[in-house]
């Protein structure tokens, strides 16, 4: 079957119409027409019905549409792919990072970055963490800045931990959760929950709460957006879990305050991730020491529990000490080093 020829029978079926279709794939309806009547042919069969109001497919016409719909897929995300390559040949930084990495950290790194390349265009797309590891598996993204989560368990990846990042169990001020005598996990499990949609935190929630004896909390809203997350906080009895850096906003304008409970479990390691096969170039790497010296910053700042936590965010582009950016090791790595240099 000719691949051409099932990307047109996909555009009848999603159209409704052969002039509708026509148009979306840049060919005359004539020639659409003819197209798919060559592929019947080479079938032996009708797939589309024809009638006044446009076309609708035959039983066999919806079996072959399942697949040709997939082979139209791949089709774009190779051209996808190849204009993505040709973009980054031009010197084009495909990146993503952790939603909750971009309130502060990502534009503190790339104010200071853009200091010295200012001409790169820079492409930053945020993912959650399995969304990011696929999208860098896929070649859509040159590297990513993530939890080493799940990292051990994917072959042609490399990853240098760059800072530790920590986790705050947070509320709205006045929450019943600030009046407790003492703020456990078994109490905080009584009230609603909001977490990120996929990722660590949902097996860190059933780990802290098992570590006292508590299981997952009845109400549970799963949400991929830490604003909306946020949102939901601060304006519900809904708790949640989110680095220090990702709530310094809503702490300064007294939104959300975060809860006095830890553990080593809130801790997590925040590392750059990329193919093995494919090095980052001296303006990645770059970007990668700036983001690791911001990470390291913000983790020796003030705690958002202390009074200190509470006053007003720096600037994004306020300037980090050099002292702080981590010397990059040279890109030789290791055979089998799953910690390879970059």
């Amino acid at each position: 079957m000719d691949p051409r020829k099932l990307i047109h029978l996909v555009a009848v079926i999603e159209e409704g119409s052969f002039k509708k279709a026509s148009t979306k794939v840049g060919v005359s309806q004539p020639a659409l027409s003819t197209s798919i009547a060559r592929l019947e042919h080479s079938l032996g069969a009708r797939l589309l019905e024809r009638t006044s109001q446009g076309a609708t497919p035959t039983p066999l016409g919806e079996l072959i549409y399942a697949h040709a719909r997939l082979i139209r897929d791949e089709v774009q995300r190779a051209k996808h792919r190849l204009s993505d390559q040709r973009q980054r040949d031009d010197g084009t930084i495909a990146m993503g990072t952790l939603p909750s990495l971009t309130p502060v950290i990502m534009p503190k790194a790339i104010c200071q970055w853009r200091q010295r390349h200012p001409d790169p265009v820079l492409r930053i797309t945020e993912r959650i963490q399995v969304e990011a590891l696929l999208s860098l598996i896929r070649g859509e993204l040159d590297f990513i800045i993530a939890q080493t989560e799940w990292y051990g368990y994917i072959e042609g990846l490399r990853q240098r931990v760059l800072f530790r990042d920590r986790l705050h169990v947070i509320a709205r001020p006045g929450h019943p959760a600030f009046a407790l005598p003492q703020v456990t996990w078994s109490a905080l499990a009584q009230y609603p929950w909001v977490i990120q949609m996929v990722g660590r935190h949902r097996t860190l929630l059933e780990k802290a709460l098992a570590s006292d004896g508590a299981t997952m909390p009845r109400q549970l809203t799963e949400c991929g957006s830490v604003p909306c997350l946020k949102a939901l906080v601060a304006g519900s009895d809904s708790l949640a879990m989110l680095p220090a850096s990702a709530i310094d906003a809503e702490v300064s304008e007294g939104r959300i305050r975060p809860l006095p409970i830890g553990g080593p479990l809130l801790n997590r390691d925040i590392a750059v991730i990329f193919r093995e096969q494919f090095p980052l170039t001296p303006a990645s790497r770059e970007l990668v020491e700036a983001i690791a010296a911001v990470g390291l910053a913000v983790g020796e700042g003030p705690d958002p529990l202390s009074d200190a936590g509470k006053a007003s965010p720096p600037h994004p582009c306020e300037q980090v000490p050099a002292r702080l950016v981590p010397p990059m090791p040279p890109r030789r790595a290791r055979a089998g080093s799953h910690n390879a240099a970059l």
